[in-house]
């Protein structure tokens, strides 16, 4: 997708919430809101995920911040570990980078991320336990973005980011 044209506020999105299967287990976690329906029409959308851009493939094992969040990471703090032991850190601070760059060449003011994940987690992750725990924080694509002066919302604050997109559009 090109550039939008007109300076309206464009929004990076994680292709599984426009129902790309691209998430570990091959599967999409598609968003039904009349809104991104509305932004994709509007050309407000760009696609990214950071895990395939980090050169990750599809499917995928499932992977987790071991020691603490996205921010621990990029700080050299905590890890990005498969459920084997694999240490996948490397290509999720790749990938973290490459959606950023992606979503600042797109002029992206915020983005639209899927929860949880340990590269587009918005407020949780997994704690790393492999076992379904969470704790508050990002993960490392939504770590770096907000680093970046990029917005980030959840799936669940579409009408939060829908406020925000309104203020940026009449120039508040």
């Amino acid at each position: 997708m090109s550039k939008a044209t007109d300076d309206r506020a464009r929004i990076l999105v994680s292709r599984c919430l426009l129902g790309e299967p691209v998430r570990f287990d091959g599967a999409a976690k598609p968003l039904a809101h009349p809104l991104l329906r509305r932004w994709r029409e509007e050309g407000r959308l760009v696609p990214g995920c950071p895990e395939l851009l980090g050169g990750l493939a599809v499917p995928r094992e499932p992977a987790e911040i071991i020691g603490g969040t996205g921010a621990d990471v990029l700080a050299g703090r905590a890890r990005v570990r498969t459920e084997s032991g694999a240490d996948v850190t490397t290509a999720f601070i790749a990938g973290a980078r490459a959606v950023r760059r992606l979503a600042e060449e797109q002029g992206c003011r915020f983005a639209l991320l899927k929860e949880n994940s340990p590269s587009c987690g918005v407020r949780r992750v997994h704690d790393g336990s492999f076992s379904g725990n969470m704790l508050a924080g990002a993960g490392v694509s939504a770590a770096m973005l907000e680093a970046a002066g990029i917005r980030v919302f959840s799936e669940h604050e579409v009408d939060a980011l829908a406020t925000a997109l309104a203020a940026a559009d009449s120039g508040r």
